[in-house]
């Protein structure tokens, strides 16, 4: 094979993985749609949580960012997909302090804030500090973090409470046991005549 056709082949498979992900990727995005209607019906948040939405959307700026060709030049597909993923994410987050309770909406706002001056001060770092491949690089390891950090945070509030259902179950174990011996103890007098 020729290195034309081995290069056309990887530019058309490269295109067609793009596309699929971009795909992927969106209707990643409307899946929370169900769970906004009920948030409207209701006109209440009830007990969901924003989070999800806020790492969502620093998750998907950073990528926007990643994808541009200042930063990574031939990969327009990531910047695309991830601007219309900021695009739901701002419409969820607005939905959600729409219907939040004061408090809530007080800590949305700030969280919201956050992930703008923090998007805003990677844009700058990458710009002002680093050269071509040193922000690729940096704004790439940024993205996978970002993707981690978006997709393991329930892992946050389940490997606590993991951990702490072993723990649970260790105590009433040892309870059980030592209670038992306490109650055998009990049968007997304390000083024997």
């Amino acid at each position: 094979m020729s290195s034309t056709v081995v290069s056309s082949v990887y530019v058309v498979c490269s295109d067609a993985a793009g596309i699929a992900g971009n795909i992927f990727a969106f209707v990643l995005f409307l899946s929370p749609i169900p769970t906004f209607r009920r948030i409207i019906r209701n006109e209440s948040t009830e007990m969901f949580s924003g989070m999800p939405y806020i790492y969502a959307l620093l998750n998907c700026l950073i990528c926007l960012w990643y994808g541009m060709p200042i930063v990574s030049p031939g990969i327009i597909l990531v910047a695309t997909v991830n601007s219309i993923g900021a695009i739901f994410q701002l419409i969820y987050i607005s939905v959600f302090v729409v219907y939040a309770e004061k408090p809530m909406k007080l800590k949305m706002l700030g969280l919201l804030i956050s992930v703008f001056a923090t998007f805003a001060s990677i844009v700058f770092a990458s710009m002002r500090f680093l050269d071509s491949p040193s922000r690729q690089l940096f704004v790439g390891y940024l993205s996978v973090a970002s993707l981690i950090s978006m997709f393991a945070s329930p892992l946050i509030i389940i490997v606590p409470n993991g951990i702490g259902t072993g723990l649970g179950t260790l105590q009433l174990a040892l309870y059980a046991y030592f209670n038992d011996a306490s109650q055998e103890e009990l049968k007997h007098p304390l000083i024997d005549p």
